[in-house]
């Protein structure tokens, strides 16, 4: 049986399996999230953001700010970059 997460998780089975796998809490309810609603696809593609190998380093660095990855001033692009990816 799966454990009831509280109103912020609207699908408890997704975010067990994410959390399984290794997804951080944040990352497991927001993915549990968007499969649960209809307006969402999580699945499809998303917009025309280029990809972070194409990002100047300080732009990945603001991204990294805007989100709260620590250790960001002392890493390189190729860091910041996966940093951003695991978060």
């Amino acid at each position: 049986m799966t454990k009831d997460h509280g109103p912020s998780v609207k699908d408890d089975e997704t975010y067990k399996s994410l959390r399984e796998d290794g997804a951080s809490k944040e990352k497991a309810a927001r993915i549990a999230n968007a499969q649960a609603n209809d307006d969402m696809d999580p699945g499809e593609k998303g917009g025309e953001t280029p990809p972070y190998e194409e990002w100047t380093k300080d732009d990945l660095y603001d991204r990294a700010q805007e989100i709260g990855v620590d250790g960001r001033s002392d890493m390189t692009k190729d860091e910041l970059i996966e940093a951003l990816r695991k978060h």
